[in-house]
């Protein structure tokens, strides 16, 4: 067996009603002032208040920062770093989704050491020390809370990655009655962003693809699969809702471990450019991907499909990986996302744009078990047009 590293949040807590018991994990490693970071939206929910009002009956004194945007700027981060050294802050805790989780591990480490933003861009640039971090995700998508790595806007549209386990979070805390008032569309888009990482993951050309990350992809698809119509149709099911976030948590711990690729690469710029959702940037160009990949490299999509749809069983090699990309599709429709380009407002002229930011995500790039051109960049958009 070749060597391999694994590093993943080392407390993970999952439970219906965990946010109202907040108060007493948080005082497990911070006390005195706590910055909270989240998002404007996840402060209308009542679920921000649900958290503070759990920490002030525990004696931690709260200060909030919600100014948190989908795709964060620098100039987001660099504020919540900025709060969290005014308020003096013992640690972070932040409850939301991927982006103001993002911003939160960030925060952590800007605040607690004397590193700069643009010195820990890149993989394993971060040293720290950072300061305490509780992170408590509102969907079932990015995996945020079990990955070492946080994604900020640079300029206008471009996207940088800070990669390093020091901003892996000390505790993760997943409660599924959070997921609970989730739009069907929110459901849908985050819920294929999380199986696209345990796909991603699993066919990684990674060298540190590794068993570990491998069997939790595949566990992440059987709970995802069987889970995420039920999530997007009824959404207060809570056991649907459960098998969500933990699948996501899964997938998150595979690819933070074995990285994801084309997918990935290809969606950053559709969200850098157009504003698109993460989620939904990734299902639009994900099944257009694997048939690229699939026709040189599908057995891992062969192996993978019957987790996620145990029907796609009777076929074999090729065949099994071509309906597996199919069933990717058909499941997109029918979780009522847009299906085209074209449909979420991006004209074809701009593709060749899209396909030249493309090759900059060389972090990605290189994880993919087929090598990507610009030019094979540009076919898939015209195929997701």
């Amino acid at each position: 067996m070749k060597p391999f590293t694994f590093n993943t949040s080392p407390s993970i807590r999952l439970g219906a009603g965990l946010i109202d018991t907040l108060g007493s994990i948080a005082r497990e490693r911070m006390s005195g002032n706590v910055l909270l970071v989240t998002d404007p939206g996840m402060v209308a929910t009542g679920i921000v208040g649900r958290a503070v009002t759990a920490m002030e009956a525990a004696g931690i004194e709260v200060t909030q920062f919600t100014k948190v945007e989908a795709d964060p700027p620098e100039a987001v981060v660099l504020e919540a770093a900025q709060a969290a050294r005014d308020c003096k802050a013992s640690g972070v805790v932040s409850v939301g989704g991927g982006s103001s989780l993002d911003v939160a591990k960030l925060t952590a480490l800007l605040a607690g050491g004397s590193e700069s933003l643009e010195d820990v861009y890149g993989v394993g640039n971060a040293k720290g020390p950072r300061l305490p971090l509780i992170l408590v995700p509102t969907t079932a998508g990015t995996g945020s809370e079990v990955t070492p790595i946080s994604i900020v806007t640079t300029g206008t549209n471009e996207k940088m990655g800070v990669v390093s386990p020091v901003i892996l979070p000390d505790i993760a805390l997943l409660d599924p009655e959070l997921t609970l008032g989730l739009p069907p569309h929110v459901t849908a888009a985050t819920g294929i962003d999380a199986m696209v990482h345990a796909i991603e993951a699993y066919a990684s050309a990674s060298p540190n693809n590794n068993p570990i990350s491998r069997k939790l992809a595949t566990e992440a698809l059987s709970l995802m699969g069987r889970s995420i119509e039920i999530a997007v149709l009824e959404g207060s099911n809570i056991e649907a809702r459960s098998d969500m976030l933990l699948g996501s948590m899964m997938a998150g711990q595979a690819f933070a471990n074995s990285p994801v690729a084309a997918v990935h690469a290809l969606a950053y710029p559709i969200g850098g450019h157009f504003h698109v959702p993460h989620g939904l940037s990734n299902a639009l160009v994900l099944p257009h991907v694997l048939r690229f990949n699939t026709k040189v490299a599908h057995q891992p999509y062969a192996e993978l499909a019957p987790h996620a749809f145990p029907e796609l069983a009777k076929f074999e090699g090729q065949e099994r990986a071509e309906a597996f990309c199919q069933a990717l599709a058909d499941l997109s429709e029918r979780c009522g996302l847009p299906q085209k380009l074209r449909d979420v407002g991006i004209g074809e002229d701009v593709l060749p744009t899209l396909a030249r930011d493309v090759m900059n995500q060389t972090r990605l790039l290189v994880n993919n078990p087929r090598e990507v051109t610009e030019k094979d960049a540009l076919a898939i958009y015209r195929a997701a047009w």
